[in-house]
């Protein structure tokens, strides 16, 4: 299906890239030209950067619905890195539970225990700004 979308695009695309590359029908004569009209390669420049508007604005409504799943999915990956260090440091944080107030691995539980809220916090507010999205 998005195959089809593509060249239906492509085919609209080319067709209005043609149709604004066409030189107008009624041109001045040449060297003589009327107060009206303007130079040949200002049209067409005009409308070379009036189609070029167009279809970066078709691209981008094309692309708009991929972007936003895609940071979706960005945020979910990130939030799943996230919680990668939480699982390492849980088993450390539990086995070194004795050392809480005061003990020969104080230090290391007090970090364990800051690595664990620290990247608990960015794994849940990610997969939570996903969800909001």
């Amino acid at each position: 299906m998005l195959g089809i979308g593509l060249r239906v695009a492509g085919r609209v695309a080319g067709q209005r890239l043609s149709a604004a590359a066409e030189p107008p029908t009624a041109t001045p004569t040449a060297g003589v030209q009327s107060s009206g009209s303007a130079p040949r390669s200002t049209i067409r420049s005009a409308a070379r950067a009036q189609s070029n508007g167009s279809l970066a604005r078709g691209i981008s409504g094309f692309l708009k619905p991929f972007g936003r799943v895609g940071g979706k999915l960005w945020l979910e990956v990130t939030g799943v890195f996230f919680l990668l260090p939480v699982v390492v440091f849980v088993p450390n944080l539990w086995r070194l539970r004795a050392s809480y107030g005061s003990g020969p691995d104080h230090r290391t539980f007090v970090a364990s225990a800051i690595v664990v809220v620290v990247f608990l916090y960015l794994g849940v507010t990610s997969f939570w700004r996903a969800r909001r999205k």
